[in-house]
C-alpha cells in the first residue's frame, strides 16, 4: 500500500505541470474562461467524472462542476473542493518575468493566480486520479468557479443549478490561499459604482450647469462620515479585525478639463459588512441623502440630472458557527487548530447559505495575493496534497 509521502511524491510532479498550465490560460476577470474550463473538464472526463457547466449571460464564461462518484454505489453527501478560475490584471512590464508563463525559482512557482488561487486547482485535479481509483461511498466534487475576484459573479449562478438539481453535499473546502490554515468566518463585500449625470457648460458660469464631480465629492464626503458611524456601531463579540464594518472609496473618475464643467462622473467604493444590518444602514442613508438633497439640487438646474447605483456585487459574508464539521475536519487533517477569521471575500458564504458545512482552506499567502510576481511554494503545495490525500478516509467510510 503507498504511503502518504509515496502520493505526494506521485503526484507532485503533476501537480507542477497543471498548475503550470493554468497560469498559461489568462483568464482576467471579466475575460473568457473557457479554455481553462475545457481543459479541466477533459481531464476529469477521462476518470469518468460527470460534469455539467453554468454560463454567464455572454456564454464566454462558463463555471464547471465535477464528480467522481468512485466504485460503490453512491452515497449521499461527499465534498466540495471549490475554487475560482479568474485573476487580477498583470502587467508584464512590471514583474521579474511573463506574469502568465510559471517560472519555478527556489522552491517556489511564480505567476499570476499561482496562489490566487490556481495552485489549489492544480492539487485538486492531480489528484483525481487518485479519487477515482478509491472505493468511494461518498462522491467528490470539483467546482471551479468564474469572475470571483469581481464579487462572485459565476458562483450564484452554479448553485443555483446544484439546487435545481438537487445535489445535496455535505462539505465545502474552498481553497483560498491561506498558509493552509482553516478559516471559519469572514466578512461580507458589497461593491458599488455610483454614476452621476449633470449638465456641462463653460467653467466661467458654473452657476448654469451641473457639475458631476462636485456632487460626487459631496456623496464621497457624506460616505465618509457613515464610516465613522460604522465604527460606532463595532459588536462587542465581533470576531473580526477591525471588528467594524468597513466601508473605502476605491476610485473617482470624471470631468474632461479645468475649464470644462463635468458632466459625467463615477464613484467606486466598497463596504465590507460585519452583519447585514450594517451593509443596509449604509445603503439606507446613502440613498435618502441622494433622494433629499443631491438630487432635488442638481434638478433646480437641470431636470435631467441623475445619480444612479449599479451593484457590481454583494457577497454575503461567511458565518463562524459553533459547531462546523468541515472547520472541525480540516482541522483534525491539517493539525492546526487556530481556526481563523479574515477580513477578505470567498464565495464561502455562498455555499454555507445552502446549508452546506463551509471551511476555507489553501495553499499560499494572501499576502502573496494580487501582487507583482505573485509565487507559491512547494512546500504549501505539498501541505495542500497532503490534506486532500487525507480525505480519503472521510469519504470511504
Amino acid at each position: 500500500m503507498a504511503t502518504q509521502k509515496n502520493i505526494i511524491d506521485q503526484v507532485f510532479p503533476e501537480t507542477l505541470k497543471i498548475l503550470s498550465d493554468l497560469i498559461k490560460f489568462q483568464t482576467v476577470s471579466g475575460t473568457s474562461n473557457l479554455k481553462l474550463i475545457e481543459y479541466c473538464e477533459k481531464k476529469l472526463g477521462k476518470l469518468g467524472a460527470i460534469s455539467f457547466k453554468t454560463f454567464h449571460d455572454s456564454k464566454q464564461q462558463a463555471n464547471l462542476f465535477s464528480t467522481i462518484n468512485g466504485k460503490k454505489k453512491l452515497g449521499s453527501g461527499g465534498i466540495i473542493l471549490s475554487g475560482h478560475t479568474d485573476v487580477v490584471p498583470a502587467s508584464a512590464k512590471e514583474w521579474s518575468s511573463d506574469p502568465f508563463v510559471a517560472r519555478e525559482k527556489d522552491n517556489k512557482v511564480y505567476g499570476r493566480g499561482s496562489c490566487d488561487m490556481k495552485g489549489f486547482i492544480a492539487c485538486s485535479v492531480a489528484l483525481a486520479p487518485y479519487f477515482a481509483t478509491q472505493n468511494l461511498k461518498k462522491p467528490i466534487h470539483f467546482s471551479f468557479t468564474f469572475d470571483e475576484e469581481t464579487a462572485c459573479q459565476g458562483a450564484p449562478i452554479m448553485l443555483k443549478e446544484l439546487k435545481n438539481r438537487n445535489i445535496n453535499c455535505s462539505i465545502c473546502i474552498v481553497g483560498e490561499p491561506t498558509g493552509m490554515k482553516a478559516i471559519q468566518a469572514h466578512k461580507g463585500c458589497c461593491e458599488y459604482s455610483t454614476h452621476f449625470t449633470g449638465l456641462a457648460g463653460h467653467g466661467s458660469a458654473p452657476d448654469k450647469g451641473v457639475n458631476a464631480v462636485e456632487y460626487a465629492t459631496r456623496f464621497i464626503n457624506k460616505l465618509m462620515e457613515l464610516r465613522e458611524e460604522l465604527k460606532k456601531r463595532e459588536s462587542k463579540n465581533s470576531v473580526f479585525t477591525p471588528p467594524y464594518s468597513t466601508l473605502q472609496i476605491g476610485g473617482i473618475k470624471g470631468g474632461l478639463a479645468r475649464n470644462v464643467i463635468a458632466d459625467q462622473c463615477t464613484v467606486d467604493w466598497e463596504m465590507r459588512p460585519v452583519i447585514p444590518e450594517d451593509g443596509e444602514f449604509i445603503n439606507q442613508n446613502i440613498e435618502a441623502y441622494v433622494k433629499n438633497i443631491l438630487l432635488p439640487e442638481m434638478r433646480k438646474v437641470y431636470p435631467k440630472a441623475n445619480i444612479k447605483k449599479e451593484i457590481i456585487g454583494e457577497i454575503i459574508g461567511f458565518t463562524k458557527e459553533e459547531k462546523s464539521d468541515a472547520v472541525n475536519l480540516v482541522c483534525n487533517l491539517t493539525g492546526d487548530n487556530s481556526r481563523d477569521v479574515v477580513s477578505f471575500g470567498t464565495e464561502a458564504g455562498l455555499f454555507q447559505e445552502l446549508g452546506i458545512s463551509t471551511v476555507v482552506c489553501g495553499p499560499g499567502s494572501i499576502e502573496q495575493a494580487h501582487k507583482i510576481d505573485e509565487y507559491v511554494s512547494f512546500d504549501q503545495l505539498k501541505l495542500c496534497l497532503k490534506m486532500l490525500i487525507d480525505l480519503k478516509e472521510q469519504l470511504t467510510n
